[in-house]
């Protein structure tokens, strides 16, 4: 195995990382990106965040746009693979980097992106597995362990990355969280990207069945590292009528918690119409 980028020729350096902030991120969540952005500094990256960047060509994909796919993939292969590392806050867009372009692409391409991919990876699996974060010495914030706080798994990170205990690491060591437990963490909310435009009637059973899981472990707050995921939740929850706080799980470690939930403007718009 070659030696990581941050210490070729035995000499440790900060590594370059260029942070992939994802769609979602930039248009519905941007303290997502913020946050990213100062845990990656924090273990000591020097970080990037390219203006060039726009969607990783995941939902044509999905729909079967496989030319369309792989001009995105181009695209974002050439922006991209100067850096050391890619790190997004999503095991969606970064599966989509590590498994799929690969696979879309031939020839030279393919072996850009088999490079590139080999240096991709999710936030939370990064900041445990590569970059490993110090653990803070102030005690927990005592609001915050009062709370019983439930991790979703989505199903891009935890099937094809295989991020499981990073995150819930990660909240022990940076938020002193001990997050409860679902009883079914291992099935789909739902969201599933296209799936939830394509089949809604079915998506919309299986988030109703993520939350009442939710509600049962006891949780008043559910964090998850896919926006997708969260904002999916977070709406069937409001139309629904039940209270759950949602948080990407970088807002936690980083302490971005003065911004309202997730979804949460719109709940208390629905609550006074």
């Amino acid at each position: 195995m070659s030696p990581a980028p941050h210490t070729r020729k035995g000499r440790s350096r900060r590594p370059k990382v260029a942070l992939f902030v994802t769609c979602l991120a930039d248009v519905f969540r941007p303290s997502v990106a913020f946050a990213s952005l100062a845990l990656l500094k924090a273990a000591g990256c020097r970080v990037s965040v390219p203006e060039a960047q726009t969607c990783c060509g995941q939902p044509g994909y999905n729909s079967g746009d496989y030319r369309g796919a792989r001009d995105v993939a181009k695209r974002v292969i050439g922006m991209l693979e100067n850096a050391d590392y890619v790190v997004a806050p999503s095991g969606s867009c970064a599966g989509m980097i590590v498994k799929h372009y690969p696979s879309l692409l031939e020839g030279e391409w393919k072996e850009r992106a088999q490079a590139l991919a080999s240096r991709t990876w999710e936030i939370c699996s990064f900041l445990t597995d590569v970059m490993p974060l110090a653990a803070v010495d102030q005690a927990p914030e005592a609001a915050l362990t009062r709370r019983r706080i439930a991790y979703h798994d989505s199903c891009a990170g935890l099937r094809e990355l295989n991020i499981r205990e990073q995150p819930r690491r990660l909240l022990r060591k940076r938020a002193g969280v001990e997050t409860v437990e679902l009883e079914k963490r291992d099935v789909c909310c739902g969201f599933g990207g296209t799936f939830c435009a394509k089949m809604p009637e079915i998506s919309a059973t299986m988030a109703s069945e993520k939350l009442r899981d939710a509600i049962d472990s006891g949780a008043d707050m559910l964090v998850g590292g896919d926006l997708g995921c969260l904002l999916s939740l977070a709406g069937r929850a409001s139309r629904e009528g039940i209270y759950l706080e949602f948080r990407h799980v970088v807002e936690l470690i980083h302490d971005q918690r003065s911004k309202e939930g997730i979804g949460a403007s719109n709940a208390n718009e629905t609550d006074t119409q």
